[in-house]
């Protein structure tokens, strides 16, 4: 955990994470691949730290990130990757916009993402 005065820090770089824009920690929440309940406890790091999920995001304003190895997304299915190029594309947009939007931290992911989590709560008499 950071100290107070020094913020969240890259798990990757030591770096200091300034804004929530450059939080790939934040764009797995608005994905939905972070649940609430685990975002305090997680690990931060920048979104250029995590070349894995940078990668599929394409955006004029988002310069390429290029990831070696298995995870590189030219080794990996042509559908699958455009697949992953539309939704991270569009979690980072929301993240881009998320400091004017005015929303709670609970409004911040994808519409679909709430949806499914609020599929899951148990009801009143404890169904799911």
């Amino acid at each position: 955990m950071a100290r107070c005065e020094e913020g969240y820090l890259c798990d990757v770089c030591g770096q200091e994470v300034e804004a929530i824009t450059e939080s790939d920690l934040y764009l797995r929440y608005v994905l939905g691949e972070v649940p609430p309940e685990r975002l305090p406890r997680s690990r931060e790091r920048h979104l250029r730290c995590n070349p894995a999920v940078a990668q599929f995001i394409v955006d004029a304003a988002f310069p390429p990130v290029k990831c070696e190895g298995s995870f590189a997304k030219e080794g990996l299915d042509a559908a699958f990757v455009l697949q992953e190029e539309q939704r991270v594309t569009r979690g980072w947009r929301r993240l881009q916009s998320l400091p004017t939007l005015g929303l709670t931290i609970d409004q911040y992911p994808l519409p679909e993402v709430i949806a499914s989590w609020s599929a899951r709560k148990p009801t009143a008499t404890g169904e799911a």
